[in-house]
């Protein structure tokens, strides 16, 4: 079966587009994702990206202009009888290696732990759902010695509304977001920085519809 999908984004000084074609070969899952600038003023490799991926085990991500390639490995293992779900993650044109680590307590609650290893730094989140409907996510950097703040709540089923605040840039995000399967997924966001003295949200809304073939 091949799936694509078609994503749109619009904001107050340019809009751009992206489109993704995956189809499955046995256990892999096969893909190819294309932005506006591969089309724009004449067919080009400029936003072409591959992907290879098997499900639960590793992507292999190639960006075709940049020549570079991006590995991605999951395992999952048991800790406590709680799933540890792990992520190793190096891009090899910039030698950036990333771990990435989820301890699932249970449905409500979790913990996650990222590290760009050689930075010296750490980012801790704890994630608290609340009957199904509310997301508390507090997380903090040991870097930047900072906390940032993410509240989410579905309303009327398909609707998730969700704020942002980021206490060191002290950025202010409101989103508004809706996934349907039959009339497409879109997004609405706002941000605020409250540290400019002219403070004007900036908008931004997104659309996107996936097919099968």
């Amino acid at each position: 079966m091949t799936k694509a999908s078609f994503k749109a984004r619009y904001e107050t000084d340019k809009a751009a587009a992206a489109t993704t074609v995956a189809f499955n070969a046995g256990d892999f899952k096969l893909r190819a994702s294309m932005t506006d600038a591969t089309v724009v003023n004449g067919p080009s490799l400029n936003g072409l990206a591959l992907a290879v991926e098997k499900p639960g085990s590793f992507i292999i991500d190639y960006n075709v202009p940049k020549k570079d390639i991006r590995f991605q490995f999951m395992n999952s293992i048991r800790v406590m009888e709680k799933p540890l779900n792990l992520n190793y993650i190096h891009f090899h044109g910039d030698n950036r290696t990333i771990l990435d680590g989820t301890l699932v307590f249970d449905s409500a609650n979790k913990v996650s732990a990222n590290h760009v290893m050689g930075s010296g730094s750490c980012k801790l989140k704890y994630t608290y759902v609340h009957g199904g409907l509310a997301t508390f996510e507090p997380s903090y950097d040991t870097s930047k010695n900072a906390w940032d703040f993410v509240v989410s709540r579905k309303v009327y089923g398909d609707d998730v509304f969700r704020a942002t605040y980021q206490t060191t840039s002290r950025n202010l995000g409101l989103e508004w977001s809706r996934s349907s399967k039959l009339n497409g997924s879109f997004k609405i966001c706002a941000s605020l920085c409250l540290l400019e003295e002219r403070k004007m949200p900036k908008l931004s809304a997104e659309t996107s519809w996936d097919f099968e073939m």
